[in-house]
């Protein structure tokens, strides 16, 4: 689909508009790669009001998932959206609507058609649910702003329940405005939008959260704001011609405008401005456009002018100060107070249920968690004072509640993936032969900005992220691709893909390098006995490897024995994969 996601993306690039969409949405090989997407998503095991989950299309061959999809939406009814309710940071629950798996499935049929011609219009500064960008780079922007700039006032504006209002008929006519002009996809959209939530009736507004094109449709809906913010200065032209009684003169127009940057992930955002004045100009005049032009109400609370000299203000987890350094000011992040509370009960449940259950499994549930923490926090200046003050605050409970079942010592000899990680020296229990990482010890990484050449939709941007992928191989990839074969399930299709591509295109056995008509890809333990189609279970093989294994001819045994020219070492792995057939070995 590269070629067509591309040639999408050029266009919108270019404000055309796009009538014949449904075509690409409905294709084979776009339907394919939302079920390689969407089986790779670990919502996916999450099931719908039908009960069904991934696991029951991957029985379905590829056909049958291909016409049962454009089928449905020949005339499409999406399915009742199961209601679930989850925690947020602050103690109050978020409403997320699950979709059934065929309907997620769709969805992400129309999100991957409709991206690339999204982000071709996107706002370089927004962050949130787009390819490549994370928190991080959002987080990296307002600190360069911060340092470089030397802006210190802070525009924080709250939706109030952003998700949960957005308007269907302004939503609708921003995708129209966008070029996507389909009257048959903004028909499904619309549907999508108005999918039935069980116990609750037809939504009159919003999008679910939880659905796969919630998040794109989202930016689209607050890519006018982006735009309008933009324009009224940084994209501002600096000189402007306009005509007057002694003719046409240039002005520089920008003197009486308020300056400020706006910096946004998903529906948090902030305006970075100079000056105590422009930051009061722009906190009224968002408020107004939020309110007159998308129909989106803000939260007076939460949302205030901060002066970063005098305190903090709170994004994405973290928390900014503008200090003092030698003559200037520089961006001090640290950690959120609520969020520090909220990682400090986790692990006292971590380290509970260790107590119960001393497991290697439990061990290693601790040690994920420590290094997803430390791997989000670790942009914040201050991360080490931060979780040296934690891992003095659990220090007690953890000796307490770990002394009868652990060692506490400093690791020998610890292995390969602590050392890359952890190699200060720091002392930690050994839980199960585990030792667990030490919660203390953490070191700043710098944040880097986004380079705004990388993008999954142009040729430039996908050569630098694909820089280290042989392009005979990706060839080959394409090849298995476009290939078909009768009876196999969709989930062995694309495991076959998988399995060549992490192996290099090479045999399993030999090491030999594979074209595709050379691949085989085999059971290892057959079908017969219980085996699968999952990843693990699949082989690449060259096809006369393959045949060799499950070969009972004598002569046809030896003429491939002497044509392939196998070692000793070979020879005992094909004796292996020999014995799960139960086959006497050659």
């Amino acid at each position: 689909m590269t070629e067509a996601f591309t040639d999408l993306h050029e266009r919108s690039a270019s404000k055309e508009t796009f009538s014949h969409l449904y075509e690409i949405v409905t294709s084979r090989e776009n339907i394919w790669l939302a079920y390689r997407t969407m089986k790779s998503n670990k919502g996916s095991k999450t099931p719908g009001t039908d009960g069904l989950t991934i696991k029951d299309i991957e029985q379905l061959s590829e056909y049958e998932l291909v016409s049962e999809i454009q089928n449905k939406l020949q005339n499409y009814r999406p399915k009742n959206v199961r209601r679930k309710l989850i925690e947020k940071d602050n103690g109050k629950m978020r409403s997320l609507g699950i979709p059934c798996i065929l309907d997620r499935i769709i969805q992400q049929c129309f999100k991957q058609v409709l991206e690339p011609i999204a982000e071709a219009q996107f706002y370089n500064h927004s962050y949130g649910f787009r390819p490549l960008r994370s928190t991080h780079h959002a987080m990296a922007r307002v600190q360069f702003l911060i340092n470089q700039a030397s802006m210190h006032y802070v525009v924080d504006i709250d939706i109030l329940g952003f998700f949960d209002n957005v308007n269907h008929t302004l939503l609708v006519k921003q995708l129209w405005n966008m070029g996507i002009q389909d009257r048959r996809v903004l028909a499904c959209i619309s549907k999508m939008l108005k999918a039935e939530i069980e116990g609750e009736g037809i939504p009159s507004k919003g999008v679910p959260q939880g659905g796969l094109l919630s998040t794109l449709l989202s930016n689209i809906v607050l890519n006018d704001l982006d735009h309008w913010v933009a324009g009224q200065w940084e994209l501002f032209p600096l000189r402007k011609p306009f005509k007057s009684r002694t003719g046409e003169r240039a002005a520089k127009i920008r003197s009486s405008l308020k300056e400020g940057y706006l910096v946004r992930y998903a529906d948090d955002f902030k305006i970075i401005c100079r000056d105590w004045r422009s930051a009061q100009r722009w906190y009224h005049a968002v408020i107004l456009y939020l309110k007159d032009r998308l129909k989106l109400d803000v939260s007076p609370e939460k949302s205030q002018i901060v002066n970063l000299r005098k305190r903090e203000s709170e994004f994405l987890g973290f928390t900014i100060r503008a200090n003092r350094k030698g003559q200037k000011r520089v961006a001090h992040t640290g950690i959120k107070a609520n969020k520090r509370q909220k990682i400090k009960a986790e692990v006292k449940k971590h380290i509970l249920r260790m107590r119960t259950s001393p497991t290697a499994l439990n061990a290693a549930r601790f040690n994920s968690f420590v290094l997803g923490i430390h791997n989000y926090f670790n942009r914040a200046t201050h991360v080490s004072v931060a979780f040296s003050r934690l891992a003095y605050d659990l220090r007690a409970f953890m000796y307490n509640r770990l002394k009868q079942i652990g060692k506490y010592e400093h690791p020998a000899n610890p292995p390969p993936t602590y050392s890359k990680f952890y190699s200060l020296g720091y002392r930690t229990f050994k839980v199960a032969d585990v030792y667990l990482y030490p919660l203390a010890n953490v070191k700043t990484k710098n944040t880097m900005g986004f380079s705004q050449g990388l993008s999954l939709f142009t040729k430039e941007g996908r050569e630098q992220i694909y820089k280290k992928l042989r392009p005979d191989l990706r060839q080959e990839i394409y090849l298995l691709t476009k290939a078909s074969i009768p009876n196999k399930s969709v989930e062995y299709m694309d495991n076959r893909i998988s399995r060549y591509s992490m192996k290099m295109g090479r045999c399993e056995i030999t090491g030999m390098y594979l074209f595709t008509s050379d691949v085989h890809c085999h059971h290892y333990i057959p079908l017969h006995k219980g085996g699968t189609d999952k990843f693990s279970n699949l082989r690449i093989l060259h096809k006369e490897v393959g045949q060799l294994i499950l070969q009972t001819q004598k002569e046809t045994i030896d003429v491939l024995k002497n044509k392939l020219g196998l070692t000793e070492l070979m020879m005992n792995q094909i004796n292996k994969y020999r014995e799960k057939y139960a086959l006497d070995p050659v």
